[in-house]
């Protein structure tokens, strides 16, 4: 994900953007990067109770004047074991209104994410995923969709080429398309998908894994979650997050559309907070 495209998403959100840089080096495999993401979630949740904690501390007052700033601060380390609150963070963000953002492969970690927020549920606060946007994502199966099957060759991302990516990134002994990191739709992958956040997919026509990608949006709509799908003619894998797209006019309509989706669930007065 670029900086450009973060750029784009602040200004139509009016949003804090938390940007991970996940564990993808062939020696870091599953379940590496997805954790990355999950330790992001619990880092925020992290600053949002030292931020809680530094407020209270902060009021609070000595028998002889005010306890000073730079002790309250050494408490807190202290006591947490862990960097000092992030001052804008404390100031500006509502971890309680968290969205999560994935783009192809990302697009799987931020459901992955998802997952293990609902998992954890209060071991999680002050934390809330309240939506989800996952933009073509990088899912595959076994038995091949239809779109699959015709679109194998596809310009930009060929199906060989995700195979092999799948081969890298999962451990030698779990291999299998079918592994729930690739497949959303096998059975037994929890949580049940009736708890799973809103979620808004994006897919594109020229894009061989959009089938499998849509199928996960009826399943979710199937147990009542806000699940649409938007779909984009004459498109392809990245064509709203590649640098040298990002000013085209479908990309940007992308932003926008995106955009007022996501609002539903963030903006609710004040600042927004999403990553």
């Amino acid at each position: 994900m670029t900086q450009w495209l973060m750029i784009s998403f602040v200004e139509g959100w009016r949003s804090i953007v938390t940007l991970l840089f996940w564990s993808s080096d062939t020696g870091y495999r599953y379940p590496a990067g997805y954790e990355d993401g999950f330790k992001v979630s619990k880092w925020l949740g992290k600053q949002a109770n030292l931020a809680e904690c530094n407020k209270l501390m902060g009021n609070s007052r000595r028998p002889g004047g005010e306890v000073k700033k730079s002790e309250v601060n050494k408490h807190i380390v202290d006591a947490f074991g862990a960097s000092m609150v992030d001052p804008w963070l404390a100031t500006h963000a509502h971890p309680s209104r968290c969205v999560l953002l994935g783009v192809s492969c990302g697009a799987t970690i931020a459901d992955y994410v998802a997952r293990k927020a609902i998992e954890a549920g209060q071991n999680l606060d002050p934390v809330k995923v309240v939506a989800q946007l996952l933009m073509y994502p990088f899912f595959i199966g076994s038995v091949p969709t239809q779109f699959e099957i015709k679109q194998a060759n596809s310009y930009f991302y060929d199906k060989p080429m995700c195979i092999l990516a799948w081969k890298l990134f999962l451990p030698e002994e779990e291999f299998s398309l079918d592994h729930p990191a690739a497949n959303p739709l096998i059975p037994g992958r929890g949580p049940p998908l009736k708890f799973m956040p809103p979620t808004l997919t994006i897919v594109v026509e020229h894009d061989w894994m959009r089938d499998r990608a849509i199928a996960y949006s009826e399943e979710l709509r199937k147990v009542n979650v806000d699940a649409p799908v938007l779909e984009y003619r004459d498109a392809v894998h990245e064509f709203a997050t590649l640098d040298m797209l990002l000013k085209t006019p479908l990309a940007q309509a992308c932003a926008e559309d995106t955009a007022i989706w996501v609002k539903k669930y963030i903006s609710l007065g004040g600042h927004e907070f999403s990553y």
